[in-house]
């Protein structure tokens, strides 16, 4: 089994409580098609005997307002782990992160740097706008993962973070879309990334599906990722609901993408090194 799940969403049906309000203007196609509330991931994260769910903000519904998975986080505390959304450009962006962690329980946060659709634009000039310093020294001193949705291409901007920032902690979001062709590097800055030891890497279903429809396979590139970073740098996400298919139907679609890993190496994609990254007491992933 997988125990740790990085990348879920969960969407409420009471629109009064919780109002949409995407940014960009345009809602996700699939938070209307396949939405999914708390109970009902957390169903499915029963039947997929999965023990721990990290909820990622679904900013293509609710911007940059949190509250609904900070509600939840306060219900199922010994359950869920929360990556919060916060404007990097506003003035009160630190307000924002101190408030969401240290007050309403969030382990992390996430930027959309790109993702590879119009529908939610770049901030500001991208993420070494002069703007968000702020947030960068907060994240670096308070050693927050912060999950970065982006491209191959934005690397070496990253790893000129990395660098910049010592205690910054960074998870390339569905592995940040690493080159695919014969022999080339996954990153342009692949050394600086790994050998910074803050950069982690997660697996998911539009990852291993980009690899499979333009390379014809994602079992390469998710070996050289876990070669590269090493086990204890590596997770996965379900990407549930964004993803089609059930919890543990997508577990299994990544699962089927790993290298041949001993136990103890399985155990740290499974759930062992997102527990040490988020704080998940107890848990150690296993198969």
């Amino acid at each position: 089994m997988f125990r740790v799940d990085t990348h879920t969403h969960i969407i409420s049906p009471d629109t009064a409580a919780y109002p949409p309000a995407p940014l960009g203007g345009h809602r996700s196609d699939w938070s209307r098609e396949r939405p999914a509330d708390i109970d009902g991931l957390l169903r499915e994260a029963d039947a997929a005997e999965v023990d721990h769910l990290v909820l990622v903000q679904a900013s293509t519904v609710y911007g940059f307002d949190n509250s609904y998975v900070a509600d939840q986080l306060a219900r199922h505390p010994d359950r869920l782990s929360g990556v919060c959304s916060v404007d990097f450009l506003s003035p009160q962006a630190v307000d924002d992160l101190a408030r969401w962690i240290d007050e309403r329980g969030f382990s992390g946060v996430r930027i959309r740097a790109a993702d590879g659709t119009t529908a939610v634009p770049t901030p500001g000039r991208g993420l070494d706008d002069d703007r968000m310093t702020p947030v960068w020294q907060f994240l670096s001193d308070r050693r927050v993962p912060v999950c970065v949705q982006m491209h191959a291409e934005h690397t070496p901007i990253l790893a000129g973070l990395l660098e910049a920032y010592p205690g910054l902690t960074v998870v390339l979001d569905h592995a940040a879309r690493p080159d695919l062709g014969d022999g080339v590097l996954p990153y342009p800055a692949l050394a600086r990334l790994r050998d910074s030891g803050r950069v982690f890497v997660k697996l998911t279903p539009p990852a291993v599906l980009r690899a499979q429809r333009e390379a014809g396979s994602a079992t390469p590139i998710v070996r050289t990722l876990v070669e590269e970073f090493g086990a204890d740098h590596v997770m996965w996400g379900s990407n549930f609901p964004a993803s089609a298919g059930a919890l543990g139907e997508l577990a299994d679609l990544v699962r089927a993408q790993l290298p041949a890993l001993d136990d103890a190496k399985r155990a740290l994609v499974a759930g062992g090194t997102a527990a040490r990254l988020y704080g998940v007491a107890a848990t150690t992933g296993g198969q």
